[in-house]
């Protein structure tokens, strides 16, 4: 009964040992969930950053198309002044030859194309590098961004990963718990039906030490009675003895 006793305390404890375990591995596996909805709300937050990006990124390009079509309407819009300052200066050129030999329209018209051309090459320059810095910056925080939900994407096939092992781990402690009380119930029934059987010996054993009791109280009680009839008996004879000597010597 104390073997039986002592073992079933050791399984007591197995399972409570168990039982902790799986506490503990519940409250890894809702850290772990709750640090995956976290990395997941994440990863929802950079997704919406890298749709605003790129929606930046198409309304610059629609910007810079604009741009271009204003500096293509713009050159010809310079071309077609350009054409008819020609014009007006060729006519002035015929008709006031006589009148003032001395100045250059030519010089004066090329000097005024070579601002123009200046100007347009000049807003061309800086539009097109202000298109490069804007698509550079793009270019930059959208590979900051791939790189972040790359990042982001390795930490949660990690952290699925892991739930996975915690998962399966779970699942054998489980196991092993439904084991370890399966084998707790079936030794408790085993000594429950020993025990039974050990108290039913017990109780025997206690019947027949009553019955022994009761037969050696009886016994006793006989004893008693023959010493009694034994003591009366010796009484009686030495009386008589007494009484045989008296009468030899009278």
């Amino acid at each position: 009964i104390l073997d039986a006793t002592i073992n079933n305390s050791k399984i007591v404890l197995q399972i409570d040992n168990a039982r902790l375990a799986a506490d503990d591995f519940k409250t890894k596996f809702e850290t772990e969930q709750a640090l995956r909805m976290s990395v997941e709300a994440d990863i929802s937050g950079l997704r919406r950053v890298l749709d605003e990006l790129t929606l930046a990124r198409t309304d610059l390009e629609l910007q810079i198309e604009n741009l271009k079509e204003e500096l293509a309407y713009l050159k010809k819009n310079h071309e077609e002044e350009m054409s008819a300052l020609g014009g007006q200066v060729a006519g002035q050129v015929s008709v006031e030859l006589d009148s003032a030999p001395g100045i250059d329209l030519s010089k004066i018209l090329a000097d005024m194309r070579d601002q123009y051309e200046h100007m347009a090459e000049k807003n061309r320059k800086d539009a097109e590098a202000w298109f490069h810095n804007k698509t550079e910056e793009l270019n930059r925080e959208v590979a900051v961004n791939t790189e972040q939900l790359q990042s982001s994407k390795s930490e949660v096939t990690d952290l699925r990963r892991t739930l996975q092992g915690l998962e399966i781990e779970l699942q054998s402690q489980l196991n092993m718990k439904a084991a370890l009380e399966s084998t707790l119930a079936d030794t408790e029934g085993r000594y429950s039906a020993q025990l039974a059987q050990i108290q039913g010996l017990i109780g025997s054993i206690e019947a027949q030490l009553a019955e022994l009791r009761a037969d050696m109280e009886r016994q006793n009680s006989e004893y008693k009675i023959l010493m009694d009839i034994k003591t009366r008996l010796e009484q009686e004879i030495a009386t008589y003895r007494q009484l045989l000597e008296g009468q030899e010597s009278q």
